[in-house]
């Protein structure tokens, strides 16, 4: 046990060691078409239309504005099929064959016609709905090729909340930790931040140290995550926060021991973590300047890596109280505190997170000698097993809207030689795909909506 708790601290995430060392412009029109159904609505987006002012870079730009809104519809398996397209060999868009498509089963229909207009392209999107002859979405924008992609991901959420009735997964981002940039014996790991859909990676820290436990506010403003680096022979393990509009950090608490697992509370004005300044590992809480210091568990065993519900009522953490890393909630405002383990499966479990809602938790446990990960409720009810016989697993993060999951993945290549990318999977286990590859070993990856 003490062993594999190490490899987690050297590997993974600091917070497991504790066990081990302590015991754009558019004009919208939109109309409301209600809850998508249970059964699969198809969907057709149908390649774009083209003015022959249109350049040739602005083309193939268009083309993966469309690209890019029919992978966003295709991670809602559950709710959309996707059906390929009808040929298109006109210049504009033409009257829409209701008989034809309604043949064919297909609910949504979407368009995309494109002309030249300055320098900048104006494009018009459209969706259908096949059944009612009404259009779900019709909206205009004038954009740059640069700003297309975030422009796609704009549309294809302001379609999906309008079929749905809630926002999507597309506008949001994952923060995760990777050491793409070691070299050598000396490990480095930076934090990095992407698209939902694994593109457009920007590295946003850059101490040539090993950063870890990665916590974005609400607000995405600012970041938090501790440093582990080398200062007068001496290992510390401080927690930085870093204001992203300016990309300024600074330490904000430097105690004896670990600052470690940081994450915000709800309102954004203060962070829970992992501290040791006691001589064993509790939860505290703690303002954004690193001061009114408030113990949040009391125990002699060693309680680290919360996570808390939108309203702050409910808190769950990891602790060895039982002997081993098993997953505890409690109120963490009450005097009471209300401490219960709801979990007791595998050898020991790790990295507990609520879902949006609150009312799931989901965590990874070691058993048959590998990680897998498990949703549970927050009263120890209906415990699911979400992976088997897929690697290693760990570091789960629900998204926006709880509807997927992002976790880490460990593959053996050989005897001195692993893999690990961040994957996605829905609520219930269906595993969608790897989002990095050939970036390093790519581990905590955390989920958050940008508004």
């Amino acid at each position: 046990m003490k062993k594999s708790l190490f490899y987690c601290l050297l590997v993974h995430t600091l917070t497991f060691s504790f066990f081990s060392a302590f015991a754009a412009d558019d004009n919208l029109t939109v109309v409301a078409v209600g809850e998508a159904t249970l059964e699969k609505d198809k969907m057709v987006v149908q390649d774009p239309y083209f003015q022959s002012s249109v350049t040739s870079a602005q083309k193939l730009a268009v083309q993966d504005f469309v690209k890019l809104i029919k992978n966003d519809f295709s991670f809602y398996q559950k709710k959309f099929f996707l059906v390929e397209s009808a040929p298109n060999n006109t210049s504009y868009r033409p009257p829409t064959n209701y008989d034809y498509w309604n043949g064919k089963g297909v609910r949504f229909l979407g368009t995309v016609s494109a002309e030249k207009s300055g320098e900048n392209i104006k494009i018009t999107t459209i969706l259908e709905d096949i059944k009612t002859h009404k259009q779900v979405y019709n909206a205009n924008i004038v954009t740059s090729i640069v700003n297309l992609r975030k422009n796609g991901h704009e549309i294809s959420n302001a379609i999906y909340k309008q079929i749905v009735g809630k926002d999507s997964i597309f506008k949001s981002k994952i923060i995760f930790v990777s050491d793409r940039n070691t070299r050598g014996s000396k490990t480095v790991k930076e934090v990095y931040m992407m698209d939902f859909d694994g593109k457009n990676v920007l590295q946003i820290t850059s101490h040539g140290g090993i950063a870890i436990s990665p916590s974005l506010s609400s607000d995405g403003n600012h970041l938090v995550y501790s440093l582990i680096s080398n200062s007068n022979g001496k290992r510390n393990n401080n927690l930085y926060m870093m204001d992203l509009r300016t990309k300024e950090s600074h330490v904000i608490s430097s105690k004896d021991g670990i600052n470690s697992g940081a994450i915000f509370l709800p309102g954004g004005k203060s962070i829970a973590l992992t501290l040791t300044v006691s001589g064993n590992a509790e939860i505290y809480e703690m303002d954004l300047e690193g001061k009114n210091l408030r113990k949040i568990t009391n125990h002699f065993a060693s309680d680290v890596d919360p996570s808390v519900t939108k309203d702050g009522k409910l808190m769950t953490f990891l602790s060895d109280r039982a002997g081993k890393a098993m997953i505890y909630t409690m109120d963490p405002s009450s005097e009471e505190k209300n401490v219960k383990r709801i979990s007791f499966v595998g050898q020991f479990n790790a990295t507990p997170r609520f879902s949006p809602d609150g009312q799931d938790i989901v965590f990874s446990s070691w058993l048959d000698n590998s990680f897998d990960l498990f949703r549970i409720g927050p009263d120890g009810s209906g415990l699911v097993r979400l992976t088997k016989d897929f690697g290693s697993n760990e570091d789960p993060s629900y998204s926006n809207d709880g509807e997927f999951i992002a976790f880490t993945s460990q593959r053996v290549i050989s005897r001195v030689k692993a893999d690990q990318n961040i994957y996605i999977m829905d609520r219930d286990g269906g595993i969608l795909g790897a989002i990095t590859q050939g970036f390093g070993n790519c581990i905590s990856p955390r989920w958050y909506n940008f508004l």
